[in-house]
């Protein structure tokens, strides 16, 4: 039986391209700072969302802790949607091993609303000190949505005038760079630190990144040692990961239309709900009409049919 498998972009597989670049790595001491591949993964990957120096991390969870504890202090507040993955899928993470608050705002669309945002910040005095503000983009828990430059720089310009950093969970940047036609710069001027995968929809089989300014990714790079993280000859998966950022991304506009197709045939399947205008990216979310199947019976019939697809959060079926 043929699988069509719909969980995650996270189930792609290495390129050829990737698999001869790993066998033919230059490698060195990670940890050390000697690894040839990995620096120049790092240098490139931070050029290509307009930052100043790149830490290279297992996995996209690791580099928002990375991005996150190297900004915050104990006892600090960190601003956020309520529907964040950083709050909803990563273990609760940076608040258990930082010591830090979640002060959540409502989720708009992918975007937490400016207003919403501005009242989250606490005043100064006798309360905790929030220190940053992190957003999504693309959202996944909000079917895929984008936010623009703009949206992004009037945060970023709210946070900075109030002594606030900002991060940006850009796990799938290059998705939503795609679905604006804009390049992925312009969607990362207005934070101080970025994250982004590389083994998503770019293909690669493991790892992600942590962009920001040389000051705050030195700071990432000790809070990467603090979680284990630290690599030794890491050069054989980044060289997979350089193949990804140089060959890929332009790829990623045929994820989109594919999804969008398969949105609009959803819409015509009478008992499915979805709103087929909204998928922009390669996330399609949709739920499923209890008076025609409950929605745990529609997953295991797909998957008796060799159909997968996961569940957001827990529910809609994506």
């Amino acid at each position: 039986m043929k699988i069509l498998e719909f969980r995650s972009d996270t189930f792609t597989k290495p390129t050829p391209a990737m698999r001869r670049a790993m066998a033919e790595a230059e490698v060195g001491d990670d940890q050390y700072g000697e690894d040839p591949t990995v620096n120049k993964l790092e240098k490139r990957a931070a050029e290509s969302v307009g930052k100043e120096a790149g830490l290279y991390v297992a996995s996209g969870m690791m580099g928002n802790l990375c991005g996150v504890l190297s900004q915050t202090q104990r006892g600090d507040e960190v601003i956020l949607g309520d529907l964040a993955h950083i709050y909803q899928n990563e273990m609760d993470a940076a608040f258990v091993l930082g010591g830090i608050v979640p002060r959540l705002v409502p989720n708009r669309e992918g975007l937490p609303a400016l207003d919403d945002i501005a009242r989250a910040i606490r005043p100064q005095g006798m309360h905790a000190r929030t220190a940053l503000i992190c957003i999504e983009n693309s959202h996944n828990n909000c079917g895929g949505s984008v936010i623009t430059a703009a949206q992004t720089n009037a945060i970023g310009a709210l946070a900075h005038e109030r002594g606030i950093r900002v991060h940006l969970d850009g796990a799938r940047i290059f998705n939503a760079a795609a679905a604006l036609g804009v390049d992925a710069t312009t969607l990362t001027q207005g934070v101080d630190t970025v994250q982004f995968c590389f083994s998503k929809g770019l293909s690669a089989p493991v790892g992600s990144i942590v962009c920001g300014d040389a000051e705050t990714i030195a700071k990432a790079r000790r809070v990467r040692k603090l979680l284990g993280g630290a690599m030794r000859q890491a050069g054989v998966i980044a060289a997979a990961a350089l193949v990804a950022l140089e060959e890929m991304r332009d790829r990623l506009v045929e994820d989109h239309r594919n999804a969008k197709a398969l949105a609009q045939g959803l819409a015509r399947i009478d008992g499915v709900k979805i709103d087929a205008a909204k998928v922009v990216t390669n996330i399609v979310s949709f739920e499923i009409d209890p008076a025609w199947m409950e929605t745990g019976a529609f997953q295991k019939a797909c998957a008796e049919r060799g159909l997968r697809f996961s569940r957001y959060l827990g529910n809609s079926p994506r």
